[in-house]
């Protein structure tokens, strides 16, 4: 049975989409699973509309696979899927870091070393989900001091499949206390305005990321091609 509160002043499809995609992203619906209307609806509690337009918005969102005469499954999470979105990101993001060097706000500064020290917290308290916000909102954050518009749509098209993803790496504790170091390799350039060191220091963390999916440790929690 699936615990939520539809209390609130939300549209009840919002809260049903949020639901299932968090349930997606953190592998609880495994990849391949089929989903069921009916069975997700008796679950929920709700009638089958708003799963249904949950389903549909998550299937653009790529979460979701809709096959002709077969019905709806959560898509498949491969090696090659997340080396492919890991190439972009080595890109984009160690661009982002570049322009952030020289774009980003004071106030903006203060808000990633917060975000920096509040991330080493999580790893030393080992709360996985604090992790995963912080890390998610340091990457978030750098983005949006570039000030490029064209950058941080393009980023945020990757945001969902990156989620799944560091719900896999996540699991592995040593890694998470390196990439703390890396981050604040980030962050001190980002903050001294040193673009070339931001950008070089943002390409060493993806790459090390992409050592990781290819590593046994997460390689054997996804399917090796799609």
């Amino acid at each position: 049975m699936l615990n939520f509160d539809i209390q609130n002043h939300r549209p009840l499809r919002e809260i049903v989409y949020e639901e299932l995609k968090l349930l997606i992203v953190q592998g609880k619906i495994k990849p391949g699973m089929r989903l069921m209307e009916e069975e997700l609806a008796e679950d929920m509690g709700v009638s089958r509309t708003p799963i249904r337009e949950a389903i549909r918005k998550l299937e653009k969102e790529g979460l979701i696979i809709i096959e002709p005469r077969r019905g709806a499954y959560v898509s498949q999470l491969s090696k090659q899927d997340m080396l492919e979105i890991l190439e972009v990101r080595q890109n984009v993001e160690g661009f982002a870091a570049s322009l952030a060097a020289k774009r980003i706000t004071e106030e903006e500064k203060i808000k990633l070393k917060k975000i920096a020290e509040e991330y080493e917290v999580a790893v030393n308290e080992n709360d996985m989900a604090s992790m995963i916000k912080t890390d998610t909102d340091f990457h978030h954050t750098i983005v949006e001091a570039t000030r490029n518009k064209l950058l941080i749509q393009m980023v945020e098209q990757l945001q969902e499949l990156v989620l799944r993803f560091r719900y896999l790496y996540y699991d592995n504790f040593k890694r998470s206390e390196k990439m703390a170091e890396e981050h604040k390799m980030i962050y001190q350039a980002v903050l001294d305005g040193k673009s070339e060191i931001a950008k070089e220091s943002a390409d060493v963390h993806i790459g090390r990321l992409k050592d990781l999916v290819t590593s046994e440790a997460i390689g054997n929690k996804i399917t090796s091609s799609r």
